[in-house]
């Protein structure tokens, strides 16, 4: 809680510098565009990880900015920048992520207009397509969003067939998912027989999951603590959620898959 209280104090320390430098302009200063007007041209998104940029890439918008790096897994942990709030006081679109506690306070200390937007980060394709879909609505970009519909599902479709093909003995493997990572234990049409998280398991949820005898843990790999079912004879499938910088939601998919069918064959 002290932690939290320094970021939060430093937060509102330099936004009466970036207050200042705004009013030095006068009313002929750069201000954030929302609704109708924002969609006359396109829009300025901030964003508060690449989880969101690669929705807001998918939706359509082009101007994307990124403030917590890639390097950072666990993006609650990030002290943002002056740099970062001065981007987010251009932006006519703030995206965060209700489990990152500081975007609001971003977006208040920055004096910024922008619509801040909370966005279900969760790589469950109808989900994704969901969010995905309100976006392109928000930023006036359907048209971009529908195209990339179009290449994910058909991508996603040819994974999830992939992986199909894999299961060991023809039978659909029974998994224990991170609650971040059960869209993968989908995509390979798995079946989900318990999940743990985001708390570390407990001596109790050990010995109920060990039970149910999966032979897959999908981990969540910007969470992890560990091998979670030791003895068990589970393999453990590191899965990654966020994207790279290139902000494409894609290999995501591809990468959980070649961890996924590397796993099932190894079995």
């Amino acid at each position: 809680m002290a932690r939290t209280r320094v970021r939060i104090t430093s937060l509102l320390a330099l936004s009466a510098a970036l207050l200042l430098t705004a009013g030095c302009g006068g009313d002929s200063g750069t201000s954030a565009k929302t609704g109708t007007d924002a969609k006359k041209e396109k829009p300025v998104v901030v964003v508060t990880t690449t989880w969101e940029g690669a929705f807001a890439k998918a939706a359509g918008a082009e101007d994307v900015k990124v403030i917590v790096p890639q390097s950072v897994h666990h993006a609650p942990d990030y002290d943002p920048k002056p740099s970062d709030l001065a981007a987010v006081a251009e932006a006519d679109f703030v995206l965060y992520a209700p489990f990152e506690p500081y975007a609001a306070k971003i977006k208040e200390a920055a004096g910024s207009k922008a619509e801040l937007v909370e966005v279900n980060l969760d790589n469950d394709a109808d989900k994704v397509n969901a969010e995905v879909a309100k976006l392109a609505k928000l930023f006036g970009t359907e048209d971009a969003a529908a195209q990339w519909k179009t290449t994910f599902d058909a991508e996603y479709a040819t994974l999830s067939e992939d992986l199909k093909a894999s299961w060991p003995g023809g039978k659909s493997p029974n998994v224990v998912a991170q609650v971040f990572t059960a869209w993968s234990a989908k995509l390979a049409g798995a079946d989900t027989v318990g999940t743990y998280g985001p708390e570390p398991v407990t001596p109790a949820q050990l010995a109920e999951l060990s039970k149910k005898k999966p032979a897959l843990v999908l981990d969540n790999a910007h969470m992890s603590t560990g091998t979670v079912l030791p003895d068990s004879g589970a393999k453990q499938v590191k899965i990654v959620n966020y994207p790279g910088d290139d902000l494409d939601l894609l290999p995501v998919y591809r990468n959980a898959a070649a961890e996924l069918k590397k796993a099932m064959n190894a079995s």
